[in-house]
């Protein structure tokens, strides 16, 4: 059985491709590119299941072609459309040293060495010069720069950050 701590969130199948069972895949991470891997995870009623692709293509920047195995029309692939697309964390950690896109980090908690806990990461906000964790926590949401200079830490297995922020960053 897949856990939801063993794979992290890439997008969601939003249509069906032509008449031969091809759905396309909106992602917000192109891991399966650029790791070995012959499967991806999609969320049905709420249980993680694993579909084994017998090959995708790109069509755009932030959308790919999936052609799963055993699904061979429209019809039979159908009952995937809205599912979210999970990636496993084991296999992702292979990806290159730099490879990892921000969309791994979603759903890491994040520890300061002073604070403690501060919560989990819910979006990645790329859109300003300083990226920024989007955290929520027991202080509500918080905005914490996605810096190497403040990052001590990253634990990988336990999918959590430890930070260690300048003072009085967590007051603004």
């Amino acid at each position: 059985m897949i856990r939801e701590s063993e794979v992290y969130k890439i997008g969601i199948i939003t249509k069906t491709h032509g008449v031969n069972g091809e759905v396309a895949l909106q992602f917000t991470d192109d891991v399966f590119d650029r790791v070995d891997c012959e499967y991806l995870v999609c969320k049905l009623d709420g249980i993680l299941v694993p579909f084994f692709f017998e090959e995708y293509r790109f069509k755009n920047d932030n959308t790919a072609l999936f052609k799963f195995q055993r699904l061979d029309s429209a019809e039979a692939v159908q009952f995937l459309l809205g599912a979210e697309v999970f990636f496993p964390i084991k296999l992702a950690e292979q990806a290159e040293e730099g490879e990892l896109t921000w969309g791994y980090f979603i759903g890491m908690t994040i520890k300061d060495v002073h604070a403690g806990f501060l919560g989990t990461i819910k979006q990645v906000d790329e859109s300003t010069i300083n990226t920024l964790f989007q955290v929520e926590g027991p202080k509500g949401e918080l905005l914490i720069p996605a810096q190497e200079d403040f990052i001590q830490d990253i634990n990988h297995e336990k999918r959590e950050i430890l930070v260690e922020l300048p003072e009085g960053l967590l007051d603004l």
